[in-house]
C-alpha cells in the first residue's frame, strides 16, 4: 500500500498541496455493478446511500506561481451569441482563493492534478529547481498528482528529491532556516519503472478515504515521454503503455475493495474550439475532441470512473464512451493555473462505486477579480527577494511584442538567429540553426513586467522563454539529412501533431498543407541563401542539446556527426539580444516569413 504522507490537513486522509483541475459537464452511464437505472439514481440522490465527493483538478502548472503574462495568462470564453471573450487568468494567489472558495461547504473534497506541476518553469521557480512550486502546492492542499514528462527534466533522482525533500545536491539549501521538506502529496508514476528492478520508481496509486468513502487514484504519464525529454533525464527508466498500466492497477485496487477509481493521465487531446467552455459533447458524446486521449479513454477499463488528463494544455470536459459503450467523463484544465475543474462524483455507499449517471463536471476560470491568498503572496515575495538580483537585470530592448504563436513565430526566428550567431562565434563554418517550438515557453512582452520600463527585456523574462538549460550544439549533416529532418516535422512520429522547427535567417522552404505526411515539406523548395540544398553536401547545423539528441521525434538530427557541445542556450540568447539592441535602437519584431505555407 502507498505510504501515508505527513503534514496533512486533519479533515483529510493524506492532505496535499495545492492543485487545481478543470472539470466539465459529465453524465456517464452507471457501472453494471451498481445495478440501478437513471431514475433510481435520481430518486436516492441525497439519501444516506449516496455521498457527493467533490473532485477539484488541474494540470500543467509548470511552476507558474506569478500570474502569467501575455497570451499565456488569458483564456477564451465562448459567449451566448457565438463570439468569444478573452479573460485574464492564472496566478497561484488567485488559484488558492478559487480552490478554497470551491471547497467551502464540501466536506468530501479531493484536489488532484495530472502532471507537469514543475519543469519549463518561469525563473521564480526554475531558478530554485522548482522548490517554490512544491511549497505552493503544499499550501494549496493538493492531495495527489501524476507525474508528467517535465517532472523528468532533471532526472529521476531530482524527482525523488522533490517528493521526499532534502537540499539540492549541487546548489544546496536555499532556505538557511529550514531544509526543503518535499511534497506533502504523492506523485504517482504507475507506468514509469526502473529498467534494473522493473518496479515503479514512485507509488503507482493512492487511495483517499473518509468516513467509509474510498476513491482510488492511478497516475501515469504518456508512454512517449522519452521522445520529448532529454536522454539523461530518462536514463535507466522504462515508460509503459498507459492503458495497460491503468487497467492493471485498477484490478489491484478492486482486489483491495476500492471500486471508485480515477485515472490521472498526463496525455491529452485537442477540442474543436479553444474556448474553455466549449461543449465537446455536441453534436454527440466526445465528438468535439480528437487526439491520443480519445483512444486511451475508449480502452481504459470501465472500472475507472473518470479520467483527469493534461499535456496538451487544452481545456475540455467531454464524455467519451468506455469499452462497455458507457459515457465517461474526461477532463483537462488548460495550463499555467488558468483554470480548474470541479467535478461531482456521486459515491454509492451500497456498492462502493460511483453512480456515473449523477456525475457533473465543469471548467472554471481562475479570474483575478478575487482577493489574493495572503500565504501565496508571502511565498512569492520570499522567493522573489532571492531571485530579484538575477531576474531584474536588463539584457536588451525590443520594439514591440515578440510572440511565440503560429507555425513560424517571430520569437522562433529570433531565437534561431541567436543560436546561429553563437554557433558562428565558435565555428565560422556554421550554416543553419534549428529551434524546437516546444522549447519556447512564452513570448516576449513589450509592456513592462516591473519597474524596468516598456520594451526592456529582463533576464527573468528571457528565462521564462527558455528555461531548460540546454546547450547549443553544432553537428554536421548532409543536405539529404537536413531535408529528412525537416520532413520529420510533419511525418513519422509527428504526422498527427506536426512540430514545426523555427529556422535561422537564410533557410527557406515551402510547407504544403494540401499534401500528406512528409511530402508536406516540398523537398526541392529547401534553400539556403537562395541556393538549393545539395543532398550530397555537408552543412554545419546548430540546435539545442535536446534536438541534437533526437528529441521531439527528430531522429535524423540525432545522427549528426562532428558534434561540438557549446554553451548555455539562454546565455546565447542574452548575448545576441544585448549585442543587437539598445534603448535607442530596439530589436525589431521579426516578420516570420521564412516558411511559405500553402493551404
Amino acid at each position: 500500500m502507498p505510504p501515508t504522507f505527513r503534514n496533512r490537513r486533519t479533515h483529510r486522509l493524506l492532505a496535499g498541496a495545492a492543485g487545481l483541475a478543470t472539470v466539465a459537464a459529465l453524465a456517464a452511464a452507471m457501472p453494471a455493478s451498481a445495478g440501478q437505472d437513471r431514475a433510481t439514481a435520481r430518486h436516492h440522490h441525497g439519501s444516506s446511500r449516496y455521498q457527493d465527493v467533490q473532485l477539484l483538478s488541474f494540470n500543467d502548472l509548470h511552476g507558474n506561481l506569478e500570474a502569467p503574462s501575455g497570451s499565456s495568462g488569458r483564456v477564451s470564453e465562448l459567449q451566448a451569441d457565438g463570439t468569444t471573450k478573452s479573460i485574464d487568468a492564472g496566478g497561484v494567489e488567485y488559484l488558492a482563493t478559487h480552490l478554497r472558495d470551491a471547497r467551502k461547504g464540501n466536506k468530501y473534497s479531493i484536489t488532484a492534478a495530472a502532471g507537469d506541476m514543475v519543469g519549463a518553469s518561469p525563473l521564480l521557480s526554475g531558478l530554485f529547481h522548482d522548490e517554490p512550486t512544491i511549497d505552493a502546492l503544499n499550501k494549496l492542499d493538493l492531495d495527489v498528482t501524476s507525474v508528467g514528462n517535465h517532472e523528468f527534466d532533471e532526472g529521476a533522482k531530482e524527482l525523488a528529491r522533490l517528493q521526499n525533500g532534502g537540499c539540492h545536491p549541487t546548489d544546496g539549501c536555499y532556505d538557511k532556516k529550514a531544509k526543503f521538506r518535499g511534497a506533502d502529496f504523492p506523485y504517482l508514476a504507475a507506468n514509469v519503472t526502473s529498467e534494473r528492478t522493473g518496479k515503479p520508481i514512485l507509488e503507482p496509486y493512492w487511495v483517499w478515504k473518509k468516513n467509509g468513502v474510498k476513491v482510488g487514484f492511478i497516475g501515469v504519464t504518456l508512454e512517449g515521454t522519452p521522445n520529448i525529454v532529454s536522454a539523461q533525464g530518462v536514463k535507466g527508466l522504462k515508460f509503459g503503455d498507459e492503458v495497460e498500466t491503468i487497467n492493471k492497477y485498477a484490478k489491484v485496487l478492486q482486489r483491495q475493495g476500492v471500486k471508485s477509481i480515477v485515472a490521472l493521465i498526463h496525455e491529452g487531446g485537442a477540442p474543436a474550439s479553444a474556448a474553455y467552455n466549449y461543449d465537446c459533447d455536441s453534436p454527440g458524446a466526445g465528438d468535439g475532441i480528437s487526439g491520443p486521449i480519445v483512444d486511451i479513454a475508449k480502452n481504459v477499463t470501465p472500472a475507472v470512473d473518470a479520467l483527469v488528463t493534461g499535456h496538451t494544455h487544452q481545456a475540455y470536459a467531454c464524455t467519451i464512451p468506455d469499452p462497455a459503450g458507457n459515457p465517461r467523463m474526461v477532463t483537462s484544465a488548460s495550463s499555467f493555473g488558468r483554470l480548474y475543474t470541479d467535478t461531482t462524483l456521486t459515491y454509492d455507499r451500497w456498492t462502493g462505486d460511483i453512480a456515473r449517471t449523477a456525475v457533473k463536471s465543469a471548467n472554471h476560470v481562475v479570474t483575478r477579480d478575487v482577493a489574493k491568498a495572503a500565504d501565496m503572496t508571502s511565498l512569492i515575495a520570499k522567493w522573489n527577494t532571492l531571485a530579484a538580483p538575477i531576474a531584474s537585470r536588463p539584457i536588451g530592448y525590443i520594439a514591440g511584442e515578440i510572440g511565440n504563436a503560429g507555425t513560424e513565430s517571430p520569437l522562433g526566428d529570433m531565437i534561431a538567429d541567436a543560436q546561429l550567431a553563437y554557433a558562428k562565434s565558435v565555428d565560422p563554418q556554421a550554416d543553419i540553426a534549428l529551434m524546437n517550438p516546444g522549447g519556447i515557453r512564452a513570448g516576449l512582452t513589450y509592456t513592462a513586467s516591473g519597474g524596468e520600463g516598456d520594451g526592456v527585456v529582463t533576464y527573468g523574462e528571457a528565462y521564462t522563454v527558455q528555461p531548460f538549460a540546454n546547450t547549443v550544439n553544432l553537428v554536421s549533416l548532409t543536405g539529404a539529412q537536413l531535408i529528412t529532418a525537416l520532413q520529420q516535422q510533419v511525418g513519422g512520429a509527428n504526422e498527427a501533431a506536426p512540430k514545426i522547427l523555427q529556422i535561422s535567417k537564410g533557410l527557406t522552404y515551402t510547407l504544403d498543407l494540401t499534401r500528406t505526411g512528409a511530402a508536406r515539406v516540398v523537398a526541392d523548395s529547401v534553400r539556403l541563401d537562395g541556393a538549393p540544398i545539395d543532398p550530397a553536401a555537408g552543412y554545419r547545423v546548430a540546435m539545442n542539446s535536446f534536438l541534437a539528441g533526437g528529441g521531439d521525434g527528430f531522429a535524423e538530427l540525432g545522427k549528426g556527426t562532428n558534434v561540438l557541445v557549446g554553451g548555455d542556450d539562454l546565455a546565447a540568447f542574452e548575448t545576441y539580444l544585448t549585442a543587437n539592441s539598445s534603448a535607442t535602437a530596439p530589436y525589431p519584431v521579426p516578420s516570420a516569413d521564412r516558411v511559405t505555407i500553402v493551404k
